[in-house]
């Protein structure tokens, strides 16, 4: 996210705030594409062929219904093939696994063996193995260019270093297609370029014969034991210390688990500005981090440098080991160093870089695909003086972390699936909302700032508070209208689940253990896991409705619909209601007869 792209002085604000609302191009559709704005000053439109999205609530038959444990494989591929009229031969399991209340197929669409990186689909069966949830956006080309490289991988290399300011990584290239808004599939070589220093990160799609870059993957989300329990939002609420605060289900050899006295550990590894090898290591023994910060005096004193990252290390895995109670595991593609052979890739824990130097008022989180690890960098921000440090600001930590929820559950472990810039907005808003959640600590539900410390402003950074009321936020579904910039279409999204979460609190009360027990019935249980839930089954580059029905279904699948017209009443007192429509943004108060 962008915590200072948009409110980088206050005098600003508005007017920055009116250019996240500026028209588009023509062409231009916020569901569909995206704008990047690369090395001097380029200019790259993307385009991601629209996803259909079907529910099906109970559950329909697949063509191998009738088979005794039919594979899982098998059975996406074959409903797929039905469902949407494709050989089977054009479809290329990607990756797939079985949640607590439902069962997961992502695949890419092929042509002559050669995947259409940015045409993908996903099928979900429930535990009755039925059928529930479908999205895709497979493509139907009218051109496909030769599947015969005219120019080297080497010159390609080239040409995306140059284009993006970065260099090629480790990871392999690839040779694939890309669908474009012309309808003809383009061979492109495909590769990761980085850059460490600026924090930018891609997959570069090269075309193979006239040498074009015509399509990027931009894995970063960027932001416009002495520590603060994660239901304080910043350090104005006072430090506590913990005494063994990891879940020994969700990290069951702790925190520590690789035997080192630092803050290296088997989820994350925290780190001061670039270098991973200035770590914090214990004030005393054995594990002990007691370092307390002081206000008075610059954030980058040793003592405080100490303090943001035991704050950043305790966050970090307070916020894994909530999101493994609730089903972003190792076969849901979470980062973990060891996988403790529970499936997924591993060796990706999350690297955390605390009073990071390559700027300021900012914080931002880079999600590769399952089994590369991410990067959290965390700046110091210069509103006043003292600094003072976003490691010190649990909301913006919360935030960071859940774009890599967001970003590797759906799509299934791509990275790849919130690109347009619709999906990049339901981003930042999942994040806020997340980050909303960590913070509650009792069954009121009071409006919500976020990055009011940092700002050192009362507002914080977003245009308004989250609330219920209408007077105080008044954004609805037709808010959305010519809002084209991912943090200010977040807002609307993040605004409604607040709806949700009040909703749902005020309907079925509040638990305290949430964070360590999600097998209550209480509301901001099931708020958790419908939001979880509701990521694997959405298709890629979801739409605000896609994401609204996945919640839906989400319910149907866990709580046999138990809740199904709380939430539309919900969605439809924001004008997300049935009859809303994906392009033309006018609100439906429309709900279900029976509700």
């Amino acid at each position: 996210m962008t915590f200072s792209t948009r409110l980088a002085t206050f005098a600003v604000l508005s007017a920055i705030y009116c250019q996240g609302l500026a028209a588009p191009a023509s062409k231009f559709r916020a569901e569909t594409h995206n704008v990047h704005v690369l090395a001097r000053g380029l200019e790259l439109q993307t385009f991601h062929p629209p996803s259909t999205f079907k529910t099906f609530g109970a559950g329909v038959d697949h063509p191998l219904s009738k088979r005794d444990n039919p594979d899982l494989k098998e059975s996406a591929i074959s409903f797929l093939q039905s469902h949407l009229g494709v050989n089977p031969e054009t479809i290329s399991y990607k990756s797939g696994y079985v949640g607590e209340t439902a069962k997961h197929v992502y695949v890419k669409q092929t042509h002559n063996g050669i995947p259409v990186a940015n045409a993908v689909a996903n099928v979900a069966f429930n535990d009755k193995s039925k059928v529930v949830a479908i999205g895709s956006s497979f493509v139907t080309p009218n051109y496909i260019a030769s599947a015969a490289p005219s120019i080297s991988l080497k010159k390609a290399i080239s040409i995306a270093e140059d284009a993006l300011d970065g260099t090629h990584n480790e990871q392999p290239p690839s040779v694939q297609y890309i669908a474009k808004d012309d309808g003809s599939l383009v061979l492109t070589h495909s590769m990761q370029i980085q850059n460490k220093t600026k924090g930018t990160w891609y997959d570069a799609f090269v075309d193979a014969h006239s040498g074009e870059l015509v399509h990027v993957t931009d894995f970063v989300s960027k932001a416009s034991y002495l520590v603060l329990p994660i239901q304080k939002q910043n350090l104005t609420l006072g430090f506590e210390t913990l005494t063994d605060p990891s879940d020994a289900v969700s990290s069951p050899l702790g925190w520590h688990s690789d035997g080192k006295t630092n803050y290296a550990g088997n989820n994350a590894i925290v780190f001061k500005d670039a270098s991973t090898d200035s770590l914090t290591t214990a004030s005393s023994e054995p594990l002990n981090f007691i370092y307390k910060q002081d206000p008075t005096i610059q954030p980058t004193e040793q003592v405080n440098v100490d303090a943001a990252r035991t704050n950043a290390f305790y966050l970090v895995n307070t916020v894994h080991d909530i999101m493994y109670r609730y089903g972003f595991t190792e076969s849901s593609f979470n980062f973990q160093t060891s996988n403790f052979d529970k499936g997924g890739k591993a060796n990706d824990p999350v690297q955390v870089s605390v009073q990071n130097s390559a700027g300021f008022n900012n914080a931002d989180f880079a999600t590769p695909p399952d089994g590369q690890m991410p990067l959290m960098r965390m700046f110091l921000w210069n509103f006043i003086q003292p600094m003072r440090d976003g490691s010190l600001e649990n909301d913006i930590l919360a935030h960071e972390n859940a774009h890599g929820l967001t970003n590797r559950m759906t799509g299934g472990g791509t990275a790849a699936c919130l690109q347009t810039t619709e999906a990049r907005g339901l981003g930042e808003g999942w994040s806020d909302a997340f980050a909303e959640w960590t913070e509650h600590d009792s069954a009121a539900v009071p409006d919500y700032l976020m990055g009011t410390y940092v700002m050192n402003w009362p507002l914080g950074s977003r245009s308004r508070a989250y609330s219920t009321s209408m007077t105080i936020n008044p954004m609805t579904y037709a808010s959305r209208k010519n809002r084209n910039e991912p943090h200010v279409l977040g807002e609307v999204w993040a605004n409604l689940l607040h709806n949700v979460y009040a909703k749902l609190v005020g309907a079925l009360g509040w638990s305290a253990t949430a964070s360590t027990d999600p097998s209550g019935s209480e509301g901001n249980v099931v708020f958790l896991h419908l939001f979880i839930d509701a990521l694997a089954l959405q298709p890629c580059n979801p739409t605000f409705l896609d994401a609204r029905d996945a919640w839906i279904q989400a319910d149907a699948n866990r709580y046999n619909g138990a809740h199904r017209c709380l939430l539309w009443n919900v969605f439809a007192s924001r004008g997300f209601g049935m009859d809303a429509e994906v392009g033309s943004y006018i609100n439906s108060d429309t709900i279900p007869n029976d509700c």
